[in-house]
């Protein structure tokens, strides 16, 4: 049975107590590939494990992934990129509004005779920005209503 080692905890673990791949390799009674292979995130079989649980003085499930944290990092980094792609079209919509009003200004000017011709086509542009703003906001404070929430239990 494979069993996927955390191999950022392994390595950081080896390397806080000075040890080199072949000394753990040594230690473990495994192969210096095998220690490398682990370290580069390959799943190892529960032998494997178990040799660098007693190496390491800790319980095998001390050097696994747990699964659930790992679907839960998941999930947030995908979050994360989610709001991340919703802030930059909210800035590119805000730019875009801000050269338009530049063009209406421009063209009320030219052709309208001293009163705005293009009100209402920015009141209505206003208000399209203003509410792509405020969808950026609530799902902002759902997102850290949600996290926070997901945190104290």
């Amino acid at each position: 049975m494979q069993l996927t080692p955390d191999a950022a905890k392994i390595r950081r673990w080896r390397e806080e107590r000075h040890w080199s791949q072949e000394h753990l390799a040594d230690l473990a009674g495994i192969g210096l590939r095998t220690v490398q292979r682990i370290e580069t995130g390959n799943p190892a079989s529960r032998e494997t494990l178990m040799a660098l649980a007693a190496a390491f003085n800790v319980d095998v499930i001390a050097l696994t992934v747990d699964a659930k944290t790992e679907a839960a990092a998941i999930v947030r980094r995908e979050q994360d990129r989610k709001l991340s792609a919703l802030r930059l079209t909210f800035w590119i919509n805000l730019a875009c509004y801000a050269l338009g009003v530049i063009v209406f200004a421009g063209i009320s000017l030219g052709v309208g005779n001293g009163t705005f011709v293009m009100l209402w086509p920015l009141i209505w542009w206003t208000v399209g920005v203003a509410g792509h703003g405020l969808a950026v906001v609530l799902v902002e404070l759902v997102t850290r209503y949600e996290r926070q929430a997901g945190a104290a239990e």
